[in-house]
């Protein structure tokens, strides 16, 4: 295996715009700070300070996953008034190196919320 090219690139880069998270008619997550990552052939993945999602509405699960790229995920569910999107949130809480960035901000899966849109801010 030489060096020559990374079959695996994963780039992380500041979102230029408002990002908001809604389930059940309930803003969940809305930030002007969203990280994108893109990694290999996968669609983009938007990573949001924690401090800009409502953690009132995360339950911390057991679930975990491993990623030989960016460490162990942990797994939260999202309930809104009684509807629940269960595992919906990722977080790398020790990230890896290289992706140290995405640290302390969490990532939801698009088809288990009602929406992850995006605004410009004028």
């Amino acid at each position: 295996m030489s060096g020559h090219g990374h079959p695996h690139a994963i780039s992380i880069e500041k979102h230029p715009k408002r990002v908001t998270v809604t389930l059940n008619g309930r803003v969940v997550a809305d930030t002007k700070q969203a990280l994108v990552l893109k990694e290999g052939p996968l669609p983009p993945a938007y990573y949001i300070p924690r401090q800009d999602v409502h953690a009132s509405y995360l339950q911390r699960t057991d679930h975990s996953t491993q990623c030989p790229f960016k460490g162990d995920a942990s797994y939260f569910s999202v309930t809104v008034n009684g509807k629940t999107a269960d595992n919906a949130v990722w977080t790398y809480e020790n990230p890896i190196e290289a992706v140290a960035a995405i640290k302390d901000y969490l990532s939801f899966y698009k088809e288990k919320m009602d929406a992850i849109e995006e605004s410009s801010e004028e």
